[in-house]
């Protein structure tokens, strides 16, 4: 039964981490979901949550599930603020998504000490500079 169940691969669709002016002027970091598709996506979910070491302690994070629609094509859209602290962490995003009947997930995992300026590209869509996995 397990064969029958379509293996929808996830292409053109990414997480990016981008920094950015706060209201006050200080940096923030935002996580945004990139979609570089010639069509929509619908229905996305996003679930996200950091796990590691800290201090000699295994840590985790609060899971936050974030419900944002539907995405347009060549699109993005922001799904939450990440704090500096837990850049030293796994920080793992699963994405979930429909291309009409069809559903795509995937998760994407930004690993400890990767959330850093000289790891910076330039995020498709956004025009912005990021980390980004796609």
């Amino acid at each position: 039964m397990l064969k029958d169940i379509p293996e929808n691969k996830v292409t053109d669709v990414g997480m990016a981490v981008v920094p950015e002016a706060g209201e006050g002027g200080e940096e923030v970091w935002n996580v945004y979901v990139v979609n570089m598709k010639d069509v929509a996506i619908e229905t996305v979910l996003v679930s996200s949550k950091g796990y590691g070491h800290y201090e000699g302690k295994d840590v985790k994070t609060t899971t936050l599930r974030h419900g944002l629609n539907d995405m347009a094509p060549k699109s993005f859209v922001l799904v939450e603020p990440i704090i500096k602290s837990v850049f030293g962490l796994n920080n793992e995003y699963w994405l979930s998504f429909y291309i009409g009947r069809e559903v795509y997930d995937r998760r994407f995992l930004f690993l400890p000490e990767s959330i850093k300026k000289e790891h910076l590209v330039n995020v498709p869509i956004m025009n912005k500079l990021g980390v980004l996995i796609v």
